[in-house]
């Protein structure tokens, strides 16, 4: 028996061969499409209403956000063709407020690996489709964030590979980011009370979180400045330079964090931490490196 199939094509899943008619293909193919729509337009409208609220149920919105994904890949949603219709530019805006979402969610549960996963994704609705989508609103805010968070992590080469791809006039006028390259200048000057001074001018709540790395961060520098540069300091001194309260829970933590030693009179003994031990390095190993330094020498030379 011969079986006749117009304009016939084959599709292979799961190892299976299956033979179907090409305007059943067309009509089950459009079926799916329209569903994956109403799924992603369903989840979009109440992640949306439920991150606005002021208290937003962040356990209901983890759930909203791992189907968000799940059809994000089962379907082309996150894609865009050449000549792409306004119905899908319209869909590609709302995964990408559903990412702008999802890194604000990540951040406030502080889940920082999903935060770096959701700003890679959203960095492609900001550079890769910029000339098929209108600029988002909140662009510059997850940008500056962004920085932000490489700048609290000390991943400088990266912030400086970030601050390759973005124009010189935001650079200079941008109120998101003018205020973290400020924040690296401070960093890299070792002028870190201004750090901690610069925490309550942010410009906006969302970067509190990693501000609070960046502090941290800073004060960590500090402290090892106030070891090399003293012998003693007195607690409530240490406290000022610190940015923190004398007697708090935050300059104890750190004291005993750092091993810093009271003496007799109350202050803190940085003496103990100049002592190191001496390390012996063989001549051998001396010669070794002094001849590969020659070596690589006659090479540039």
């Amino acid at each position: 028996m011969q079986l006749k199939v117009q304009a016939s094509f084959v599709l292979s899943f799961k190892n299976h061969l299956v033979i179907q008619s090409e305007p059943n293909f067309l009509f089950g193919k459009f079926i799916c499409y329209q569903a994956f729509n109403v799924i992603m337009a369903n989840l979009y409208i109440e992640l949306k209403t439920e991150w606005s609220k002021h208290a937003p149920n962040l356990a209901h919105c983890s759930q909203l956000l791992n189907g968000f994904k799940l059809e994000l890949v089962k379907s082309n949603f996150g894609t865009i063709e050449v000549s792409s219709s306004s119905k899908q530019k319209d869909e590609l805006i709302k995964s990408r407020e559903m990412l702008e979402i999802a890194v604000e969610h990540s951040i406030t549960i502080r889940d920082y690996a999903a935060f770096e996963r959701y700003m890679a994704q959203l960095n492609t609705y900001y550079y890769d489709y910029d000339k098929y989508l209108e600029s988002s609103k909140h662009m510059h805010k997850f940008m500056g964030l962004n920085l932000l968070y490489m700048l609290a992590t000390n991943r400088i080469a990266d912030f400086h590979i970030e601050l390759e791809r973005l124009p010189s006039a935001i650079l200079l006028h941008d109120n998101y980011i003018k205020p973290v390259l400020a924040l690296e200048n401070y960093y890299m000057e070792g002028r870190y009370n201004k750090i901690l001074q610069a925490k309550k001018s942010m410009p906006s709540e969302i970067y509190s979180n990693f501000m609070d790395m960046l502090v941290d961060t800073a004060r960590e520098e500090i402290a090892s400045c106030m070891e090399k540069s003293y012998l003693k300091m007195a607690p409530k001194q240490a406290a000022q330079r610190l940015g923190l309260r004398a007697g708090s829970k935050e300059l104890l933590d750190l004291a005993n964090r750092r091993q810093w030693c009271m003496d007799e009179e109350g202050n803190y003994d940085y003496t103990g931490l100049h002592n190191r031990p001496l390390e012996k390095v063989s001549a051998k190993d001396i010669a070794t490196h002094n001849l590969t330094y020659a070596q690589e020498l006659e090479k540039i030379v």
